[in-house]
């Protein structure tokens, strides 16, 4: 994700900080003490991204965002995070007005602005940059063994780290009749979904494209039906040839589901490269993911398309992990710690963590289980199971 960041600030100790912050994390910085300065370093060294001050010397913030708005080729847009100490409201309106795409209050934890600068360069890496790579197009289904257990955080927050390590994703909300993604993420039930792609005369990539939701934290969504009755227009046929559209666009295809293993939930567990099982370390939930094993094993997949994922690693159980292990005769080799009510917290606010507090404990459980999926995946092309067989 490293690129050139340009600074526009007239505070020595805003300057320091923030070239120590993001040379740590590899980015090139450029350092402009006045608004003219800023505009005119932007146009000589065309940075990723700039960090500008509402009110640095000369040419304040607002003006310096509209001129670059104003003055961009078409086709192109510097993502522009506004920095002021000024708490208004109405700040923030002028702010996004004049082009600016974000905007934090001074004073800002480091990891906070990490994370909004990662997932902006992103969203809006060039487009001719993104064609000279191609997707790797690997479909990844995050499956609970028993309600409760986390899968939809999971899903959503690596979804999220995924993205901010420079890839692109596409999170599906597969709870056909029951999916939450529409209130973890504060979206309402207007925005359109995977009945809109179902429902049209003929399925395509420019459609698709047109259906899905691009999030604040920057990953694209596609939304499960608004009503538990509507659920029925999705077929196993649909969620097929959507995936295999999704796949050719996106690095990572993330698909939630529940725990039902119907026609749809059964394609996508064909279809997924890596299956994630999520599960806590209780009876019931052991007894599950032992039900979750041996069915896997009558579907003919390959032991290592599997993946064990433990959720509250740390919690008091009574159960240990080599327990647990021995139980289910098989390792565990992904683990995220408990902290419950930040991810509830979380949940309820329509905040994902990895976007509001990456730096905490949890979101740094979540990163390193990013940053493993994402080694392990490598660059191999996903190859699509038939449909047939269901």
């Amino acid at each position: 994700m490293a690129g050139k960041v340009l600074v526009v600030d007239d505070d020595a100790s805003v300057q320091r900080l923030l070239q120590y912050t993001l040379k740590q994390e590899g980015y090139e910085v450029l350092i402009a003490g006045s608004g003219a300065e800023g505009l005119a370093l932007w146009q000589r060294e065309s940075p990723s991204l700039i960090l500008l001050d509402a009110a640095p010397q000369g040419i304040d913030g607002f003006e310096v965002a509209t001129r670059i708005r104003g003055d961009e080729a078409p086709g192109h847009h510097v993502p522009i995070i506004m920095l002021t100490s000024d708490k208004d409201v109405q700040q923030k309106v002028r702010a996004l007005r004049a082009g600016a795409d974000d905007y934090l209050i001074k004073p800002f934890h480091p990891a906070e602005l990490l994370a909004r600068m990662k997932s902006l360069i992103a969203r809006f890496a060039p487009s001719d940059t993104l064609m000279g790579r191609p997707p790797m197009g690997r479909v990844h289904a995050y499956y609970g063994a028993k309600g409760g257990v986390g899968t939809t955080t999971i899903a959503i927050n690596a979804a999220i780290a995924l993205q901010g390590m420079g890839r692109r994703v596409c999170l599906v909300d597969g709870n056909l009749q029951f999916g939450d993604h529409r209130v973890f993420l504060d979206l309402g039930l207007d925005r359109k979904g995977i009945v809109d792609v179902v429902s049209a005369p003929a399925m395509d990539a420019d459609l698709v494209k047109s259906i899905v939701q691009t999030h604040d934290s920057g990953i694209d969504l596609l939304l499960a039906p608004p009503t538990p009755e509507s659920a029925d227009l999705v077929t196993a046929a649909h969620m097929h040839q959507i995936l295999e559209i999704l796949a050719g666009m996106y690095d990572y295809v993330i698909v939630d589901i529940d725990k039902r293993l119907d026609d749809v939930n059964l394609m996508v567990l064909d279809v997924a490269d890596t299956i994630f099982a999520v599960m806590t370390a209780d009876l019931s939930c052991l007894k599950n993911v032992r039900l979750v094993l041996e069915t896997i094993g009558h579907l003919g997949y390959e032991g290592n398309k599997l993946r064990l994922v433990l959720n509250r690693s740390n919690a008091f159980t009574g159960i240990n992990v080599k327990s647990a292990e021995g139980a289910l005769r098989r390792p565990i080799e992904l683990q995220i710690v408990n902290e419950y009510r930040g991810a509830i917290s979380a949940l309820n606010s329509g905040a994902p963590f990895m976007v509001a507090k990456a730096d905490s404990v949890l979101g740094r459980s979540v990163l390193d289980f990013a940053r493993t999926v994402d080694k392990s995946s490598g660059d191999a092309v996903a190859q699509l199971a038939p449909v047939a067989g269901r």
